[in-house]
């Protein structure tokens, strides 16, 4: 070891230049190609999963199910088209972000229902009109009965 240059220290305690490993013995360059990821695929899984868990609210349900479908369509073209990987999660992601806003939508129509019913008109009118608790209590019990028939 005295005297020659390597990649490790020699005896006198100076250390040899080291090769830049981009560039090889014969001259070309070598670059690392680094992976391309897949934002959109993650994005759409996520906000699919967050649909999911907030189905039952407008805002959950419709807004994040829908931005779930449209990542996670151009997630998986992308990774048709461009090699990216994730191309499942963005296919689950898409799908529940689908099932939440059917679900959600389907929570909407049942609520609208509701509140265009004869049985609330009546009871919105009984308690509006109701002076004390037990009249408003009485309001409730006619509404519960008038639902259940």
């Amino acid at each position: 070891m005295h005297g020659k240059c390597s990649d490790t220290v020699i005896d006198k305690g100076i250390q040899a230049p080291f090769s830049d490993p981009a560039h090889s013995s014969h001259g070309t360059t070598h670059t690392a190609t680094r992976p391309q990821g897949n934002g959109m695929a993650i994005a759409a899984l996520v906000l699919g999963v967050a649909a999911i868990l907030l189905f039952w609210t407008v805002i959950g349900g419709v807004v994040l199910g829908i931005l779930a479908l449209v990542l996670g369509i151009i997630g998986a073209r992308r990774a048709r088209r461009a090699g990216a990987p994730h191309r499942a999660m963005a296919i689950v992601g898409a799908v529940l972000g689908v099932l939440a806003a059917i679900a959600s939508a389907v929570i909407i129509a049942i609520g609208a229902s509701i509140l265009n019913s004869d049985e609330f008109k009546n009871f919105d009118d009984c308690v509006r009109q109701a002076d004390s608790q037990s009249e408003r209590d009485a309001c409730e019990r006619d509404f519960e009965r008038d639902m259940n028939n």
